[in-house]
């Protein structure tokens, strides 16, 4: 088949000859699959409602975002060794939304691609390199969980230079991956409604195929065997501590055993739960987008334009669940929040346990005064 350029139109027909690949500038075409051809375009509605929602999710998204880094950052508290990682899964979603919905809102405008086969290499790229750094810190997230709470007295504790080291090594791992395909395995490509680009999962041949499938086991089956591993002995762990207390309780007739070193413990576990939460919703995000991708591979189903798109979007909507969780969940993040805008506060007094967000530690002689 030809690749040529369809006429234009301003108004949406269901009817004739057009594709949605009519739109597509000549230099494009080129990187456009011939399975794309057959489907007609797409109404130009679902254009301005993917364009309106993709903006909505990443102004969200960088407020959220950003409003978690500075926070972290600024308060004395929360720079703890481990939260660093908590910055850095911030930070990758800041970017990943920073860099994803503004060109992305140009083009829905466009209904195509516009801004040229670099970009559209580059843009796709940078998704891949946030989406892998972000599961790969919520893994190192849940590991800090799993020595801290599973390991306990016996862990070592993570200091600033070990939390960089693997902070460095996943941005550098994630990195090496997604630079692959400038160098010949696999390829960035138009998405299937021509307006946001990422990586070709319709190519035949195996070299592009074995990328999508090696690609998905280090950004998604790995991590999430890793998170899943970690938070199976960490609920064993927590179970067997309150079955503990209990019993203990009971053989002294006391309602509760709760002392201090108790109450670190519960907090450590109130924090693996929200870990656990946003680690649970990156999953709801991404499957569907791997799901899509696995189709193309093997063929098993058609994958038309608007599935795509959505998918793509719903995977990228992964980086405004973070700093939602943060500001219901994570006590000590209220409450520096509520410090310094009282007025997004979520509703409930936070409760100011002198845990750090994700390490747990506890410094209560910077909380309070002692006794």
């Amino acid at each position: 088949m030809a690749f040529v350029s369809g006429p234009s139109y301003s108004a949406w027909q269901g009817s004739g000859n057009m594709t949605v690949v009519d739109k597509v500038p000549p230099d494009m075409l080129h990187m456009v699959d011939a399975h794309w051809f057959q489907f007609p375009p797409m109404n130009p509605l679902w254009h301005s409602i993917l364009g309106f929602a993709i903006f909505c999710l990443g102004v969200t998204s960088v407020i959220g975002n950003g409003m978690v880094i500075f926070i972290f950052s600024t308060t004395k508290s929360l720079r703890t060794p481990s939260n660093l990682l908590v910055v850095n899964l911030a930070f990758s979603d800041f970017f990943m939304m920073f860099t994803m919905f503004p060109p992305m809102v140009y083009n829905c405008y466009h209904e195509t691609w516009v801004l040229g086969p670099l970009i559209c290499e580059i843009y796709a790229m940078l998704g891949s390199l946030f989406g892998s750094v972000s599961i790969w810190t919520m893994t190192m997230i849940a590991l800090d969980r799993y020595n801290v709470i599973v390991k306990g007295l016996s862990a070592k504790p993570m200091t600033n230079g070990s939390a960089m080291m693997r902070i460095m090594l996943v941005w550098v791992l994630s990195i090496v991956w997604v630079s692959f395909p400038f160098f010949g395995w696999n390829r960035y490509v138009p998405e299937g409604n021509m307006t946001a680009c990422g990586t070709d999962y319709l190519s035949k041949d195996w070299t592009s195929r074995s990328y999508i499938l090696v690609y998905s086991v280090f950004v998604y089956f790995a991590p999430l065997l890793t998170i899943i591993y970690s938070y199976f002995f960490i609920v064993q762990a927590v179970a067997a501590h309150e079955k503990s207390m209990r019993e203990q309780a009971k053989k002294m007739n006391v309602a509760s055993l709760r002392s201090s070193e108790a109450a670190n413990t519960s907090a450590e576990c109130k924090l693996a739960k929200v870990a656990l939460m946003t680690i649970t919703l990156w999953f709801f995000a991404w499957t569907p987008y791997l799901i899509i991708n696995y189709a193309g591979v093997f063929e098993s189903m058609t994958i038309s334009p608007l599935a795509t798109i959505w998918g793509s979007l719903f995977a990228k909507a992964n980086a405004v669940y973070n700093p939602i969780v943060y500001g219901i969940s994570h006590p000590k993040y209220r409450a520096a929040l509520g410090a310094r805008f009282p007025s997004l506060v979520c509703a409930g007094e936070p409760a100011d346990d002198g845990t750090s967000v994700v390490s747990g530690a506890t410094n209560v002689s910077e909380e309070k005064p002692a006794a």
